[in-house]
């Protein structure tokens, strides 16, 4: 039940304070790990495309296995000195796994730059969100990236790690994070990734098929209290939530794009290369700057609303446990 208590008190903490600047975060040294055993492993396995195949696989699997191992180990030994040193490192760890303020403070810097007519400065900001090129897009496809990665990471960055810390706890948390980690810093389809990074993209995939499928359904809910349109995000779900390369992606940006009323997806430049996208949505008007703070008003509710359901899963699972001993 502390678990419970834990990664609920983590997740009030990460909405109202975000990632603050001055923490080191776990995640920057996931990534620092990613690189450097990159590097290594591209040194010792053959520079043939099953060479590259194999290092990317023996990278996918470890890394998310040491995060959940060395996370365990240390709350273990944190365990055995205290209990509420226990509770205060896994409450600490489950308020930096989730990223619901850090992802709403970037996406209204765009925001901001777009009121304030300063379309460089909003391409920039949405570099910060965003893997594609950003040097050419008009201030409606700004609005239109900014709303669309909002939209995904409301799964991949907010609902999916709540979905795995109330599974297991922060090593389950830790290991998911990696797992997201891996597939953005690797998981790309271009020339240098595309046998390297294949295992880390399908992990991902792997990873997020039921926690993307869930938050689109919480989208369609949160849309009523948000303000926005529930009945068009239960359409255009319906009929767009498989229209993208991602097998994920569109769950939740067809639900976003219902309820918003716009058009998202369609044809991106990635790292030079034009990757070619199914449109999602209707486009019963052009995208505007406010859409973007509908979406993030979108995120949060959803946010609410997975930690609800998944916290009272966790309980009754918890309870029926009790009830059989």
């Amino acid at each position: 039940m502390w678990v419970l208590y834990s990664v609920l008190l983590g997740f009030l903490l990460d909405v109202l304070f975000g990632d603050p600047a001055w923490i080191p975060h776990p995640v920057v040294w996931i990534g620092k790990g990613i690189s450097k055993a990159e590097r290594l492993l591209r040194q010792w396995f053959p520079k043939t495309p099953k060479g590259e195949q194999a290092a990317g696989t023996v990278l996918a699997v470890s890394v998310p296995l040491l995060s959940f191992l060395l996370s365990f180990g240390i709350l273990f030994l944190a365990a055995k000195i205290s209990f509420w040193l226990w509770f205060a490192l896994h409450t600490f760890w489950a308020f930096q796994i989730p990223a619901s303020r850090c992802l709403a403070q970037e996406s209204w810097k765009v925001y901001a730059a777009l009121k304030d007519g300063d379309l460089p400065l909003a391409r920039k900001c949405l570099s910060w969100l965003v893997g594609r090129d950003t040097t050419h897009l008009t201030a409606e496809e700004v609005t239109k990236a900014c709303v669309e990665t909002v939209s995904e990471n409301t799964s991949d960055g907010v609902t999916a790690p709540l979905f795995y810390l109330l599974l297991g706890g922060v090593p389950l948390g830790f290991c998911y994070k990696a797992i997201n980690t891996l597939d953005s810093m690797v998981g790309y389809r271009n020339e240098k990734y595309l046998h390297f990074g294949r295992a880390s993209a399908r992990l991902d995939d792997i990873a997020n098929f039921l926690p993307s499928r869930i938050c689109g359904v919480l989208m369609i809910a949160a849309a009523f209290f948000a303000g926005l349109s529930g009945k068009g995000a239960l359409q255009i779900f319906r009929r767009d939530r498989n229209s993208h390369l991602s097998p994920n992606s569109a769950q939740t940006e067809s639900a976003a794009a219902g309820a918003l009323g716009i058009q998202l997806g369609g044809t991106h430049v990635y790292f030079g290369q034009t990757v070619e996208k199914p449109t999602i949505g209707i486009e019963t008007r052009p995208a505007e700057p406010e859409d973007i703070l509908r979406t993030n008003r979108l995120m949060f509710v959803t946010a609410a609303f997975s930690a609800i359901l998944f916290g009272l899963l966790r309980w009754l699972v918890l309870l029926g446990m009790q009830r059989w001993v």
